[in-house]
């Protein structure tokens, strides 16, 4: 194990997903010379260029939908879009057509696509970059959502989603991108499979389930309540569809 942060969590993901497979490549708006503006990392361009680390025009339905086609096509893209709420512009290549695409062809298209992007609470971004979108999708039928909580779960969750065949909407808190600190990764490569929880920790009095950031705050809260002698027990769905059902 090693402590690593939440960005850097993520380019390893990709990294070792696009050394591993030739079909995956990233796109969106500075995710190349830029090198991803929340990651800030030039790794990935420096080793994979411009043919797969695509820099695009601000325009989310045209990143959506671009990839979609990729995806349809025989590709594996990771689009990214900065904030969550501008998945606003992209709804109909996302709810009517990416989640929608297998089904309407009788399960013979996949649809390898994955849509990595943040939420933002808690930050002072204003009306139009703040928002938690993740129950909506969770709402329609052929989209899988995933929320990390940390370095951990982000590299092993993103990498399940490239080589899922069904599109996966991955959503990060900005504020463990900019803030999180470092966590404990392991040195060898993992996967996290979807629709499994995890008890973060456990207790008979009170059972608090969490996502994201919001992992970490309830743990804190549980330790301050431990010492009143109340025991807190914290799950991390880390997937909200599929949602453990355990």
């Amino acid at each position: 194990m090693r402590e690593i942060t939440f960005g850097e969590a993520m380019v390893e993901a990709l990294d070792e997903e696009m050394e591993r497979d030739e079909r995956v490549f990233v796109m969106g708006e500075d995710v190349g010379r830029f090198g991803m503006i929340y990651v800030a990392n030039r790794t990935l361009y420096e080793k994979y260029g411009d043919e797969r680390m695509r820099d695009t025009p601000i325009c989310e339905n045209a990143i959506v939908g671009f990839a979609l086609g990729a995806a349809i096509t025989g590709m594996r893209p990771v689009a990214e879009i900065m904030f969550c709420d501008l998945l606003t512009l992209a709804m109909e290549q996302i709810v009517n057509q990416a989640a929608k695409i297998r089904y309407m062809f009788g399960g013979n298209i996949k649809v390898p696509l994955v849509i990595l992007t943040t939420i933002s609470g808690l930050r002072r971004t204003a009306a139009q970059h703040s928002q938690h979108l993740e129950a909506w999708f969770t709402h329609i039928p052929g989209l899988k959502v995933v929320m990390p909580s940390s370095p951990y779960t982000v590299k092993g969750l993103l990498k399940t989603a490239i080589r899922d065949d069904n599109p996966v909407i991955i959503l990060d808190h900005q504020m463990l991108l900019r803030l999180g600190g470092k966590g404990a990764v392991p040195e060898e490569e993992y996967l996290l499979p979807f629709g499994q929880a995890e008890v973060m920790r456990e207790g008979k009095d009170v059972t608090v389930v969490a996502t994201s950031l919001m992992v970490s705050r309830a743990l804190n809260a549980a330790q301050e309540l431990e010492k009143q002698g109340i025991q807190i027990e914290v799950i991390d769905p880390r997937t909200l569809s599929p949602l453990d059902g355990c």
